[in-house]
């Protein structure tokens, strides 16, 4: 479902709303055979390909950073069955680049939501090449299973500014995540025209939709205005915390056919560099 920025005191009030639910969407299959500790576990990972410019980079770092700390954002994890979650946060671009940024950490409160936060500031900013959505999602998938905590559910938070052009062919690979009961939300970044220099796409909030996201309750919060980068982070952040289902899904006119080809971005990049 895409959501608009400018609704967010709505969306940040159902999240609230909805926060105590234990029947959360993207529920784990295997909580009986431990009890869950923690209310999700959340995959961030955050596009740094050149195509983001350095104060795109910025804006993204300060608005998850400036996010964990909220009040709301803290409301949001109090409101949840266990008052916690636990949360890695990497960097990616191409299929083989990736860097983590903040391994597992709990946060529980204001002290350790502030630690993340900090650790995310300190960090260097760095660019990288090319843009494998897919890559981001096969290096997240292993990383739950290296989270020494138990959630009730399983989140890979990816924010973009363009379609998959390098790597696996994105479909068969978020199939795959979500064959693992994990849910994908996308934060599609659409506050520059496409140029005949680039592999921007109009409509990447479609694309996200179509190609990227999925699982029970997956949605996308599109941020196509640069003034409203880091109310679209925080609006998105708690509705995963929360647990919120929208109550509508987009869905396209032709069923399960994508309004825009899940190829798309490969094809521009041969057609553009020829490689």
């Amino acid at each position: 479902m895409r959501l608009c920025v400018s609704l967010g005191a709505m969306l940040v009030a159902g999240a609230l709303a909805c926060g105590a639910v234990a029947a959360a969407p993207g529920q784990r299959s295997d909580l009986a055979e431990k009890p869950a500790s923690v209310d999700i576990e959340l995959v961030i990972a955050v596009d740094i390909s050149y195509s983001m410019d350095p104060d795109e980079l910025a804006l993204q770092r300060e608005g998850y950073a400036q996010a964990i700390v909220s009040r709301e954002f803290l409301q949001a994890l109090k409101a949840g069955p266990n008052g916690k979650i636990a949360v890695t946060y990497f960097e990616w671009s191409a299929t083989s680049d990736q860097k983590i940024i903040i391994p597992w950490r709990l946060i529980d409160g204001p002290e350790t939501a502030d630690s993340v936060a900090n650790e995310i500031m300190k960090a260097p900013i760095r660019r990288g090449s090319r843009t494998s959505i897919s890559g981001a999602i096969q290096f997240a998938m292993p990383l739950f299973d290296e989270d020494p905590y138990r959630g009730l559910r399983r989140v890979i938070d990816i924010s973009g500014d363009g379609p998959n052009n390098n790597g696996s062919p994105i479909t068969p690979v978020r199939d795959e995540a979500l064959g693992k009961g994990i849910v994908i939300n996308g934060l599609p970044i659409m506050v520059r025209e496409p140029s005949q220099t680039s592999t921007d796409i109009e409509n990447l909030d479609w694309y996200y939709e179509d190609c990227v996201i999925g699982g029970p309750g997956s949605f996308v919060v599109a941020i196509q205005d640069r003034d409203n980068f880091k109310e679209a982070i925080r609006t998105k952040l708690l509705l995963e915390v929360a647990g919120w289902r929208p109550e509508q899904r987009v869905v396209p006119v032709a069923g399960a056919q994508p309004r825009i080809s899940c190829e798309i971005g490969e094809k521009l990049w041969q057609e553009r560099w020829g490689r």
